[in-house]
């Protein structure tokens, strides 16, 4: 009875021929007694169903996988062996073409390996490191075969020697066997030769690349241009994805063909004019999600280029919403996750960064590809609340120069344009007291008529429904004022205002602050300190 005491700790099932036995036994630690129950289920019958090899794996293949988020499944990996560095390599050759990617993390034993290439190699309800990137034990497998028919993987642990396993597609379909290969394919190894440099690391090796390159041949230009732009999106992607990794003190350097990759950062952190809103901390069970809204700048508080590259991969309109991060990887980038929020263009400067741990995966549907996820039920309102705050804000920023001039200013800023409302109906006109169109006006009266004309077709014919139609269509290609123009040119008109407003009896001090608040030419500070004291 005591040796069956130390065999065992927790309920057991032994199997005996065709007989189960399951034994449980409960020890009383404070007496030092113990009760136990043997029940037996004798002569069950019962068929063994394994998963037919070749029809398992190539269902593998079908879990909707695109070429960036399979890379990013495998640098998940990279990070979660504390790689420093990721080396991705692509290699155009038409059908022979092959994808490597190497990092110098802790690598893994051949027994670990084994295990790392088995399908299915952890169950999702295990507990984790928290800073654990994974979670079903598929990733490398369903990432690797939903682009490729053959995947190698060569690791060398510390103090190791290196060993590889491949899976063929092929090969287990002739076989009809899960028989994991023991080395390179003919001809692939010096493909993975760089890791014998390394004290530690792992390369993943596709070849045989048919989801990606198919039957193409080495010397079709499109084929190969196609190849490129893939190299150009995945590189997108995976700057958005890992960004937060990118940016840190001692950060990952992730390399394509030899070339470090920079972050993108969502949120513009770095900008004045980005809002941070206040951050708020909901509980699940005892589970802390940590929400950081943020309301990006108006595209006039910014230059042209970061504007165009926080547009991100997807453009404005897509990129709108929540942003999902477990343990500082993004899963999803803008997204109202089904609360009934649509997309809308007044709402494109907002983003929220949510932040969970990987604990509450299950609770919030994170699927294998780390590309979906829901709030649980009761996070719902929660969320909702915060969205509607953040696009309220986002949408009174989205709609600047209508707002302000809405507004009073006790410091007589002033606008081109002001908004009127007659019958109901908004229009917009001239503001007339605009000093060049009163320095215009103030002309002999038989040219005065002809100015005063010309103004009225120009309210009168402001293609309001096309540029409404333009801006939901393509609003980040819409160009600044004076975007692109040599700084002579608006110093010209800036001239013409200047003189203006001191022939309008300001002096040049109060003609110049004036300027600056004035649009455009608040963003040209630097020119209007050019302007002369004098005028004559």
């Amino acid at each position: 009875m005591s040796h069956l005491n130390e065999e065992l700790q927790n309920d057991n099932i032994r199997r005996t021929g065709e007989k189960y036995v399951i034994i449980t036994t409960k020890m009383n630690c404070s007496t030092g007694s113990y009760n136990r129950m043997v029940r037996e289920r004798a002569n069950d019958e019962y068929d063994l169903v394994e998963p037919r090899a070749p029809a398992m794996l190539e269902s593998l293949r079908a879990f909707g996988y695109n070429i960036q988020t399979a890379i990013a499944d495998l640098i998940d990996n990279s990070i979660s062996a504390g790689a420093k560095n990721v080396w991705l390599q692509f290699y155009w050759d038409g059908s022979e073409s092959y994808i490597s990617i190497l990092d110098d993390g802790k690598g893994m034993t051949e027994a670990e390996l084994v295990n790392a290439m088995r399908p299915g190699s952890r169950n999702p309800l295990e507990e984790r490191e928290p800073n654990d990137l994974g979670r079903f034990g598929l990733g490398l497998k369903t990432a690797s075969f939903s682009q490729c028919r053959r995947l190698t993987v060569c690791a060398k642990a510390v103090n190791q020697n290196s060993v590889t396993r491949r899976w063929d597609l092929d090969y287990v379909s002739q076989t009809g066997e899960w028989r994991l290969l023991r080395s390179a394919a003919s001809g692939s190894e010096e493909r993975l030769t760089a890791l014998e440099q390394m004290e530690s690391g792992t390369v993943v090796l596709w070849e045989s690349m048919d989801r990606v390159v198919g039957g193409t041949k080495t010397d079709d230009p499109k084929a190969h241009n196609r190849f490129l732009e893939m190299i150009e999106d995945v590189e997108k992607h995976l700057t958005m994805v890992f960004h937060r990794f990118l940016e840190r003190k001692n950060k990952l350097q992730i390399w394509i063909n030899q070339r470090l990759i920079e972050p993108w950062d969502p949120f513009l952190t770095n900008e004045k004019a980005t809002q941070w809103l206040p951050e708020e901390n909901l509980y699940f069970r005892e589970d802390r999600v940590v929400i950081q809204p943020y309301v990006l700048p108006h595209h006039s508080k910014v230059d042209s280029q970061t504007y165009e590259k926080a547009a991100g991969p997807n453009g404005w309109n897509a990129q709108q919403g929540f942003y999902i991060y477990r343990n500082e990887r993004m899963l999803v980038a803008g997204d109202w996750l089904g609360l009934g929020l649509q997309r809308d263009e007044h709402c494109k400067l907002a983003r929220i960064q949510v932040d969970l741990p990987n604990s509450m995966d299950s609770d919030w549907n994170i699927d294998v590809k780390k590309s979906r996820a829901r709030p649980p039920a009761s996070l719902r309102e929660d969320f909702k609340r915060i969205a509607k705050l953040t696009r309220a804000r986002a949408s009174d920023i989205y709609r600047y120069r209508g707002k302000v001039i809405a507004r009073k200013y006790s410091d007589n800023y002033v606008f081109t344009w002001l908004k009127k409302l007659k019958h109901g109906k908004v229009f917009y006109v001239i503001n007339p007291e605009h000093p060049l169109v009163k320095e215009a006006l103030n002309i002999p009266t038989e040219y005065r008529q002809i100015i005063k004309a010309l103004l009225r077709l120009i309210e009168e014919t402001v293609p309001v429904q096309q540029i409404w139609l333009d801006s939901a269509v393509s609003s980040e290609q819409h160009s600044q004022p004076f975007e692109g123009v040599p700084a002579r040119e608006v110093r010209e008109v800036m001239m013409q205002i200047y003189q203006a407003l001191i022939k309008d009896g300001l002096t040049t001090s109060e003609a110049r602050s004036l300027l600056v608040k004035m649009e455009p030419f608040q963003h040209f500070e630097e020119l209007i300190a050019t302007l002369p004291e004098s005028t004559y």
